[in-house]
């Protein structure tokens, strides 16, 4: 096995030579990394870094001929394609023609012991023939296009988010190579959904994690992830979310507070991401919230303060 240079593929393209075609990255706390890249025709070798590193090709229509850790391939590659570069090895890759990819990195070091608790047995993050040509998947492409879009509201992902959406993908990729993860029967008991909505409560300002909230549950996240939403209806994140907006409502309502305050007692890096994410679930701002509740005669005809349907 190569021993890494690098900690991540993000360092490598940041410090390399290819740092110019960087468009955008977001990582949050060492859980998983998000890279887009814009390139030219070019032959690389990425050394190797003990992430599994899944590429979503936005554009398609280039021809790649590249070892990704099991065996060479070539092919042409259509928009929405995936590759999947193993671990710990050391990439060649050889691209014809203009690409526009996103990269999602995900560090051993945590998913791997993840994965043992969802699987129950040992994990290398590796998926043998997933790593040999392109692939699609429905629920990739959705659990993915979701985390960007989020990260665009919300820049940065929350460890949460991070790690839900990482739960997601990767218990797919386990179903397409053939080693799916345990299944899970029924939601969380009474006593560990109580235990865990009162911790959010308790800590709505804090990055929460998906591994905070599985151990209140006395559970591994892959399972505590989908037993929550068996329980509740919507993944934690989306609750928490939830959570988050009612009590900005309730601040609006009853202090004083500026906003940029209240973003930071409900946990939003700053009024601008919660103004984004207040307006999405209220259809208003949070300031037009506090005007109209606070003096509902001047309110305009027709104007209804309600809460639209939280997405999924």
């Amino acid at each position: 096995m190569t021993v890494p240079a690098y900690s991540s593929f993000v360092q490598w393209f940041r410090e390399g030579p290819f740092a110019p075609y960087i468009r955008m990255i977001k990582s949050p706390g060492g859980f998983l990394n998000l890279m887009e890249t814009a390139m030219p025709a070019v032959e690389m070798s990425d050394p190797a870094v003990p992430e599994l590193v899944l590429h979503y090709d936005l554009i398609g229509g280039f021809g790649l001929n590249a070892d990704l850790g099991s065996g060479r391939f070539s092919t042409r590659t259509l928009a929405g394609d995936f590759l999947l570069a193993a671990p710990n090895f050391a990439n060649s890759i050889s691209v014809d023609s203009n690409h526009r990819i996103r990269s999602m990195a995900f560090p051993i070091a945590h998913w791997s012991r993840l994965l043992d608790d969802g699987a129950g047995q040992p994990s290398r993050l590796e998926f043998g023939a997933l790593h040999r040509g392109t692939f699609t998947s429905s629920k990739i492409r959705s659990a993915q296009r979701q985390l960007w879009r989020l990260c665009d509201e919300e820049g940065a992902p929350s460890r949460l988010l991070a790690q839900a959406a990482g739960c997601e993908i990767l218990a797919e990729l386990c179903q397409m190579a053939g080693t799916p993860l345990a299944s899970t029967r029924g939601g969380l008991a009474p006593w560990a959904q109580k235990r865990c909505i009162e911790f959010m409560h308790a800590r709505l300002s804090q990055d929460i994690s998906l591994d905070d909230l599985a151990a209140q549950a006395r559970l591994s996240p892959f399972h505590f992830a989908r037993m929550f939403k068996q329980s509740l209806g919507v993944p934690p994140r989306v609750y928490l979310t939830r959570l988050r907006v009612d009590k900005t409502c309730e601040l609006l309502e009853t202090t004083d507070l500026p906003v940029t305050e209240i973003a930071q007692e409900v946990g939003y890096s700053s009024n601008q991401v919660l103004a984004r994410v207040f307006m999405k679930h209220q259809r208003m701002s949070p300031t037009d919230y506090r005007r109209a509740v606070r003096d509902p005669v001047r309110q305009a005809p027709g104007t209804a303060i309600a809460a639209s349907e939280t997405p999924q």
